[in-house]
């Protein structure tokens, strides 16, 4: 039987498909050549109205905003942003929050990077939803260069322009170097133990880490 969550899904993904043919015609008289394609985004933006796509690399939303067209006209498959492009101190606030949350550098690396290192940053990085929509950008979104890169994060997608290895999670890419050292973390004294070393009590459940702004996962 269908969770309450699960009909009120379909009905909102319903309303949406509704609404964007409702758009066609006035997206028709502002760009006969591209109704379809603007009328598909201004449904998404009211289906997902959290979602920011400024400050993404243009290859990026290009590809983006193309591949979530055919999702839904093509396969009536509804994409969302949960998050997109971060400014260098917001990636680092949210870099910060899962150390402090895993209780180590080298396990909050398997979720986040420091924004040297992140695509978000950069421009280049899509976090999206829901899940099926995800696994349609997973089968199709290569043709538009937009990739899985980690295994455990089914929500993160970036452009590039040749595919790249599927890696088991952000760290793995990494050279090997000491990471606490440049975020001010110290050895504990006593014992054996460090901050930066591994928790082993740290769960990595596969989902998206819970944050107050649903915008802000990595």
């Amino acid at each position: 039987m269908d969770s309450p969550l699960g009909i009120k899904e379909r009905a909102l993904a319903i309303a949406t498909r509704l609404v964007a043919v409702l758009l066609v015609p006035i997206a028709f008289c502002r760009a006969p050549g591209r109704a379809r394609f603007l009328a598909c985004q201004w449904a998404l933006g009211m289906r997902f109205p959290a979602e920011d796509l400024h400050g993404l690399a243009p290859e990026t939303l290009t590809a983006f905003t193309h591949a979530r067209a055919e999702a839904f006209w093509r396969d009536g498959q509804l994409i969302g942003l949960t998050s997109g492009h971060r400014d260098a101190a917001h990636q680092h606030r949210i870099f910060i929050e899962e150390v402090r949350r895993t209780g180590s550098v080298a396990a909050a690396r398997r979720r986040v990077l420091p924004p040297e290192e992140s695509g978000h940053v950069r421009g280049l990085a899509l976090d999206v939803r829901p899940t099926e929509g995800a696994r349609w950008l997973e089968r199709h979104g290569g043709r538009y260069g937009l990739y899985r890169v980690y295994d455990n994060e089914w929500w993160h997608f970036e452009y590039r322009t040749v595919e790249p290895v599927r890696l088991p999670h952000p760290d793995a890419a990494a050279r090997p170097s000491e990471h606490g050292a440049a975020y001010g973390l110290r050895p504990i004294h006593g014992h054996g133990s460090r901050h930066d070393e591994p928790r082993l009590d740290v769960v990595d459940d596969g989902r998206p880490p819970r944050y107050a702004d649903p915008r802000t996962r990595p």
